[in-house]
């Protein structure tokens, strides 16, 4: 067995394209050895990543395929064997084959009798192989963005290739990616090896060989070795601790190869700016992450992360350097807050007309008008419901909620784009229930997010997704593919999220209809996102998520809880076979209806048996209970419940022929599993359980 090292050296890749090339450069290559039947059983893919290289090592690779026989099926006998004698038509076959005619054998299928032949497929080496398909697996992994460097040549990469390392153990596998055909050389770290270069004996030294040369390979120990960098510098402050910011940990991972941290300081008049102003400035623009006291409030200090290693008086000179980037940019943000300030939110409504949201929709004056509309009808319709909400502020809110476009620092910091709005309304005297919702208003941006705190901002967040969502149907610009530029799957996933966790009693469709507006396909767009949340968010199974969807995926909060009891209950015996009586019963009512057979509403019990009359007595009494159940949202309760009548469905069908000879009683049978079925509605399609 051998051990396999790619490498593919690069320009700096951006680091948030780091982390999936990589995996998926990993799957290509264990789908290939795979494919090509050259991984040996045991044997292992581990992957590696830097700014500048994606590396895979592979262990247990074998040295070629074994040889191979496969059965081809040619002519029919009669053709290649007429009277017995082999025709032409049986010597181009055995030529094709490669096997002499004498070789050539009956076959006999379904479709009648052919000749045959088994064929040796002779291995192919690992070296010869790994040569012709892996320039394909590198050339097609997915990059949100490709370049084109070598004038007339076709490849798209997302930076040039520079160097490519591939060994079979100690010999090089000559795989030509880009132009750039694979040796044993590596480079190291750029300034602190420089381009000396680096001899790969053998893909064990991999890690080791670049280590040497100030490059750690292996993301999870660049990971820990920054946070414990962080931890050591911070502590020279006393009672600091730096503010955790995992997305940061994870941006500064795929900025460095050969990591450590220096702290900065900064004025602490700053600190009179809003902490969302700060944090942003420093997280953001200059990859800093903050340091806070044990109150959890910011002091005026900052931890960095470099790519170098250097002595003292090189950390001065980059603190110094750091230092006098984020005091400008500072100094910035409290002259854009100043300049903001002198104009009120409420006097901003009006240059939102010079704002364009959609160009065949409108400004964003529009968008406000739009918004106010919708959550009018939302708000009437949840107060109608119970709910106290201040519709005043509320309303004042979705008047200025998009004011702080036009506001200096949003334009300097997109990325605070309604919180901006929240903490100028909050700075103007207009009330938190304003101040909340606007700052709010774009939560959860993310199916991990938090939705908004208030029920004020709970609407507002639904009210501009949704009318967002039916406005760009309207005009076409449904998301197709992987094709979403206006991020409304995104949208949608966040109306989904904010109806599930809210306490907002109003469904889908509801949400739809508040728009006022045509909106053809997006309940159903709705709907498929309601599928992904349950799925993918949530990690319920596809046959829970169906049989949950197919009896009502209107309620989304009621949707997530009937999934919850189903997936409790599921592996129970008598669900089971529940289940499995479902899909029998359905199947039986297809066909009946195919067959347009009369399925009695209301059928005479004297003409039932003694099985059936259990069944109707049981299943009558049980849908009463399951409807108290399911009346409360008890429906774990109520699914236990419908497991209690297995006894006796299995008796019905062990001694009953539904469809019997007589068009009476067929139909009364007919009838009653109708009833069966009835009774279990509104929970789940137990048929959707899949109970193989």
């Amino acid at each position: 067995m051998a051990d396999f090292l790619l490498e593919i050296g690069l320009d700096e890749i951006p680091a948030r394209m780091i982390a999936g090339a990589e995996a998926e450069l990993g799957r290509r290559v264990e789908d290939l050895l795979k494919r090509e039947r050259l991984l040996e059983a045991g044997g292992t893919v581990t992957t590696y990543s830097t700014p500048r290289r994606l590396a895979v090592v592979a262990t247990g690779v074998l040295a070629g395929q074994a040889d191979a026989e496969e059965q081809v099926t040619g002519p029919s006998w009669k053709v290649a064997f007429p009277n017995d004698v082999p025709s032409a038509a049986a010597e181009a076959f055995a030529k094709k084959a490669g096997v002499p005619v004498a070789e050539l054998k009956k076959v006999v299928n379904a479709k009648g009798e052919y000749v045959g032949a088994t064929v040796k497929r002779p291995g192919r080496s690992a070296a010869e192989l790994l040569t012709a398909e892996l320039p394909k697996e590198v050339l097609a992994l997915y990059w949100a963005k490709n370049m084109y460097w070598r004038a007339g040549k076709p490849e798209r990469f997302v930076r040039p290739v520079r160097w490519v390392v591939a060994l079979l153990d100690t010999a090089v596998v000559p795989v030509e990616i880009a132009g750039i055909t694979a040796g044993n050389v590596s480079r190291g770290h750029r300034i602190l090896h420089g381009e000396a270069p680096v001899v790969i004996a053998k893909p064990a030294d991999y890690v080791g060989a670049l280590r040497a040369a100030k490059v750690v390979v292996e993301v999870a120990e660049r990971r820990h070795t920054i946070r414990k960098a962080l931890d050591r510098v911070v502590r020279t402050i006393p009672g600091a601790r730096w503010r955790e910011d995992e997305p940061l940990v994870e941006t500064v991972v795929h900025l460095t190869e050969w990591p450590t941290a220096i702290v900065g300081n900064y004025e602490a008049e700053y600190l009179a700016l809003p902490e969302e102003v700060l944090v942003t400035v420093m997280r953001d623009h200059q990859k800093y992450f903050a340091v806070e006291g044990p109150d959890g409030k910011l002091l005026p200090h900052f931890l960095a992360v470099l790519n170098i290693e250097v002595d003292e008086e090189g950390e001065a000179t980059i603190r110094h350097g750091n230092q006098k980037v984020l005091r400008a940019r500072f100094k910035d943000a409290r002259f854009f807050w100043e300049v903001d300030q002198k104009t009120p939110l409420v006097e901003r409504v009006e240059m939102l007309k010079a704002v364009t949201f959609q160009k065949e929709l409108g400004s964003y004056h529009w968008k406000t008008e739009q918004n106010l509309a919708v959550v009018t009808a939302l708000a009437a319709a949840v107060a109608a419901r119970g709910k106290v909400l201040d519709k005043a502020g509320l309303l004042q809110a979705t008047l200025l909620a998009k004011t702080d476009l036009t506001a200096e620092l949003v334009k300097e910091f997109t990325e605070l784009q309604g919180i901006i709005g929240g903490l100028y309304a909050r700075a103007q005297g207009l009330g938190e229930t304003v101040a909340l919702a606007v700052y709010a208003q774009y939560t959860p941006a993310s199916t991990d997010d938090a939705i908004p705190a208030t029920i004020e901002g709970q609407l507002l967040a639904l009210a501009d997704r949704i009318q967002t969502i039916v406005g760009m149907f309207g005009i076409g610009m449904a998301p197709t593919g992987s094709k979403d530029p206006f991020a409304l799957r995104r949208a949608a996933n966040g109306v989904v999220k904010i109806l599930a966790e809210s306490g907002l009693p109003l469904t889908l469709s509801e949400v739809v209809t508040a728009t006022g507006a045509k909106a053809d396909g997006v309940a159903g767009f709705l709907q498929e996102r309601l599928n992904f949340f349950l799925k993918d968010v949530h990690g319920f199974a596809y046959d829970v998520v169906a049989a949950a969807l197919a009896a009502g995926a209107e309620d989304v909060r009621d949707a997530v809880v009937r999934a919850q009891a189903l997936t409790a209950v599921r592996g129970g015996e008598d669900f089971v076979a529940i289940s499995a009586a479902s899909k029998r019963i359905k199947n039986i009512l297809r066909q009946a209806a195919e067959k347009k057979e009369v399925v009695a509403a209301e059928f005479a019990s004297a003409l039932l048996e003694d099985e059936e009359k259990a069944l109707a007595r049981q299943s009558a009494e049980l849908a009463g209970k399951v409807a108290a159940l399911r009346a409360k949202a008890d429906y774990a309760g109520a699914l236990e419940a419908v497991a209690t009548l297995r006894p006796a469905v299995d008796a019905f069908f062990d001694k009953v022929m539904v469809m019997a000879p007589d068009a009476g009683l067929r139909a009364a049978r007919l009838g009653l599993i109708q009833s069966v079925l009835d009774g279990f509605q509104g929970i789940a399609d137990f048929s959707e359980i899949v109970t193989g």
